[in-house]
């Protein structure tokens, strides 16, 4: 069935450039970024394309020989979709179609597209055909003839698939239906959050791919979505979690990512409400990615977007699992490799000195999760006693795994 399924993939080609704002270094992990997502899309990419210039070209993105190179390039080999690593201007879109004439996506669309995908609520696709439309408006003229060249396939799901005829005026009056149907849903969202009481709320915020649903399940014991792929979960979820004998509420929320689209920051926000509401964040890192610094530095920049940066945090740098550890010998004069790193040499890094506590685990195999679910315990209870200050109740911390395990035996 996989196999049947890899011979539809359409193929494609990726395009980014080097500029001053972006070295070489910089745009292969871009470049990387973009393959996956293009993956997640259902795309197999054939080839890259990469240029050095100042600033990218303002009509074509990239200058005239190299899309005079694109062109043959994908003539010659019956490609059909070229992907742009940054988001294009209409006018650039527009000169792009017309001088290679094959289907062009860009970062913003791809990611669009992806969201159309993998919606399954009837609130997460009312914001993804939000933020569809918000990206469709300006680039009205060049999507309708780009339509009646290309039926379907990535980038071509959602609005205006159907409706060719489609006019400005429409497509406004579709944006404004949309978000006051937002706003409906919105309030319900708020009044579901009232209604949850003062129970302590925390919500899972990381990259996109980085363990989050995978983590929910293993701490609430939920069979949240996870796969994968990029943005494997669209939909909030909200669980009940009790560690110890203290219970709290627990959000699995839509990972982040570099060059994340406007709109759907915008469409999204009561989903980032969740987020901007919760009385701790759980910072998840996959600490096993090469570029996990910068996904660290992205999700603060968003946080910091959404007036969420100042909020008590959590570090948790998952998938240690993928890193091995042999304990040298003392003549062993071979320097320690990136991947054979033990857990307490983990704690001697700079990660685990930062202004918020840090604890390092593995979702998947479950590894270091006593100490993990103890410093969740502790910020959870923190924040209980002061809001509480006057709660008589003592709790007193155990390990709930133990005590279902004893419960079993008997």
């Amino acid at each position: 069935m996989l196999e049947k399924k890899q011979h539809n993939y359409e193929k494609a080609v990726l395009v980014g450039v080097v500029t001053q704002n972006q070295d070489a270094d910089k745009l292969q992990e871009y470049m990387d970024e973009l393959e996956f997502l293009a993956l997640t899309a259902g795309a197999t990419v054939d080839r890259r394309f990469t240029q050095n210039l100042t600033q990218p070209d303002p009509k074509t993105f990239v200058g005239s020989g190299k899309a005079q190179e694109i062109k043959e390039y994908v003539k010659e080999n019956e490609i059909g979709t070229i992907i742009f690593d940054d988001e294009l201007s209409p006018s650039q879109l527009k000169n792009l179609e017309k001088e290679i004439e094959v289907k062009i996506l860009d970062r913003t669309n791809l990611i669009l597209d992806i969201f159309a995908q993998r919606a399954q609520t009837s609130y997460a696709r009312t914001q993804v055909e939000l933020a569809q439309y918000q990206y469709l408006l300006p680039r009205l003229s060049k999507m309708w003839s780009h339509l009646d060249k290309q039926k379907g396939g990535i980038g071509m799901r959602g609005p205006g698939e159907t409706e060719i005829e489609t006019d400005r005026r429409i497509i406004r009056d579709r944006i404004s239906l949309l978000k006051d149907k937002l706003k409906i849903i919105d309030k319900q969202m708020a009044t579901q959050r009232n209604n949850r009481g003062k129970v302590v709320r925390a919500a899972l915020v990381g990259y996109t791919n980085v363990g989050k649903s995978t983590l929910m399940n293993a701490i609430s014991k939920s069979d949240v979505f996870a796969e994968n792929k990029l943005f494997a979960t669209l939909d909030t979820t909200v669980r009940k979690v009790v560690i110890g004998n203290l219970p709290f509420l627990l959000t699995d929320t839509v990972g982040f990512i570099r060059k994340l689209p406007t709109q759907l920051v915008e469409s999204f926000k009561s989903t980032l409400d969740e987020v901007r509401e919760a009385d701790l964040l759980i910072h998840v890192v996959d600490i096993s990615h090469e570029s996990f610094e910068d996904h660290i530095e992205s999700v603060n920049q968003i946080l910091m977007e959404i007036n969420a940066h100042q909020k008590p945090m959590i570090m948790v740098f998952n998938k240690i699992d993928d890193f091995s550890y042999e304990k040298k010998d003392e003549d062993d004069l071979t320097p320690s490799s990136s991947r054979n790193v033990s857990l307490e040499e983990w704690k001697r890094t700079w990660m685990n000195k930062s202004k918020h506590p840090a604890v390092f685990i593995s979702a998947l195999t479950k590894e270091n999760f006593p100490e993990m679910k103890k410093l969740i315990y502790d910020e959870i209870m923190r924040i209980h006693i002061s809001r509480f200050p006057y709660n008589d109740f003592l709790f007193e911390y155990f390990d709930n795994d133990e005590d279902e395990e004893s419960e079993k035996e008997d």
